[in-house]
C-alpha cells in the first residue's frame, strides 16, 4: 500500500493539496438512497505514500465528528476528531491543528514529537480562548470537547498523537504472509484500569475522581475520556457551569484540571512489511478487534477504510 521509495522533505508541506473527508452526505455522491442516508464512503484516492479511503456511519443528523486528510507531494497528515457535546471543538481542530503543525515544522525545520505536542497545545489554547470569548452568550460551549487522533508521515517516519479513545492500528506482514495488527496509539478512557489508576494518583484527595455510573466508569461521574481538546469546565474553574446545566454540573469547583490536552505520542520508522494504517474513532473499535480490522483491509485491498471517523 505504501511506497517506501518516496523521499520526504520539509518542503513537501507546501503547497499542499488539501483533502477533507466530507462529513455530510450532501458533500458526497456515493450511496444509493434514503435507507443509507447516514452511511457513505469514498473509494481510494492517492497520497504521497500510497492511497487512502474513508467510510462514515453517522449516528444522527447533527454530526459532531470531523476527519481530515492533507496530502503534499511527499508527506501525509491524517486527523480523526471525535467530538462530544457539540460540533464546535472538532470543527475548530480541523480548522487549526494542521495549520499550527505546518507553522511549527517550518519554524523548526523538522518534524518531532515536541512539535506535535506544541501543535496540540496551540490548538487547545486557541479553543479555550474561543470558549472564554463566547461563553457569556453560549455557556454550554464550556462543556464541548473532542478526542483527537493524528498521524503524520515525514521522512520515512510515522508520528501518531492521540487524545481520548480513538485508535491507530498498523497492518504488518508477518511470516507466511499473514497480516498482523499492531496498535500504535495509547487510549485515555476511564473504562481502562490503568487510566483510573493514573487519575487517582493525580487526584489523591478526590474520592470521586472516577465513579461507576449506570454500569460505566466516568470521570467525576460525567465523562469517559481523560484527555481531550476543550471540555473547559473540567480544566479551569473559571468555566464551571451553574446548576442550570445539570448534565455538566459539578458538586464543587475543581481545584486542579481534571482532564488534560497532553497527547500520548508514538514514533515509528516505517518498514517494507508495514502495509497499511487504520485511523478510527471508538465507534469502529467497539465492534471490531484490531486483528479483525486489519484482516478486513488486507482481504479487500481495493475497497478499504484507512480513515473511518
Amino acid at each position: 500500500m505504501f511506497s517506501w521509495l518516496a523521499r520526504l522533505a520539509l518542503a513537501c508541506w507546501g503547497p499542499l493539496a488539501r483533502r477533507y473527508a466530507p462529513m455530510s452526505k450532501d458533500d458526497d455522491n456515493s450511496g444509493s438512497g434514503a435507507d443509507d442516508a447516514l452511511i457513505w464512503c469514498r473509494d481510494l484516492e492517492k497520497h504521497s505514500f500510497g492511497e487512502f479511503s474513508f467510510a462514515v456511519v453517522q449516528a444522527n443528523e447533527v454530526i459532531e465528528d470531523h476527519s481530515q486528510v492533507e496530502t503534499g507531494r511527499e508527506a501525509t497528515f491524517v486527523g480523526v476528531y471525535d467530538g462530544h457535546g457539540g460540533p464546535e471543538a472538532s470543527r475548530f481542530i480541523s480548522d487549526h491543528l494542521f495549520l499550527h503543525l505546518m507553522r511549527l515544522a517550518r519554524e523548526n525545520g523538522t518534524m518531532s514529537e515536541d512539535i506535535l505536542r506544541s501543535a496540540f497545545s496551540a490548538t487547545e489554547d486557541g479553543f479555550l480562548t474561543l470558549v472564554r470569548r463566547t461563553c457569556g452568550i453560549k455557556p454550554v460551549i464550556a462543556a464541548i470537547g473532542s478526542c483527537c487522533l493524528v498521524g503524520v508521515i515525514w521522512r520515512g517516519t510515522l508520528y501518531v498523537a492521540n487524545l481520548g479513545d480513538s485508535r491507530a492500528v498498523i497492518g504488518c506482514l508477518g511470516r507466511s504472509n499473514k497480516i498482523i495488527a499492531e496498535q500504535l496509539s495509547s487510549e485515555h478512557n476511564a473504562s481502562m484500569e490503568e487510566v483510573r489508576q493514573e487519575l487517582r494518583s493525580l487526584h489523591p484527595d478526590d474520592s470521586h475522581i472516577v465513579v461507576m455510573k449506570h454500569g460505566v466508569w466516568r470521570i467525576k461521574g460525567i465523562i469517559q475520556v481523560s484527555r481531550s481538546i476543550g471540555d473547559a469546565y473540567l480544566k479551569r474553574p473559571e468555566f464551571s457551569l451553574d446548576p442550570s446545566f445539570p448534565r455538566f454540573h459539578l458538586p464543587e469547583p475543581i481545584r486542579r484540571p481534571v482532564l488534560t490536552a497532553e497527547p500520548s505520542i508514538c514514533t515509528r520508522v516505517l518498514q517494507p512489511n508495514d502495509k497499511f494504517l487504520i485511523f478510527a474513532s471508538d465507534g469502529l473499535w467497539e465492534h471490531l478487534t484490531n486483528q479483525q480490522a486489519v484482516e478486513i483491509v488486507h482481504n479487500n485491498p481495493r475497497a478499504v477504510c484507512f480513515n473511518l471517523p
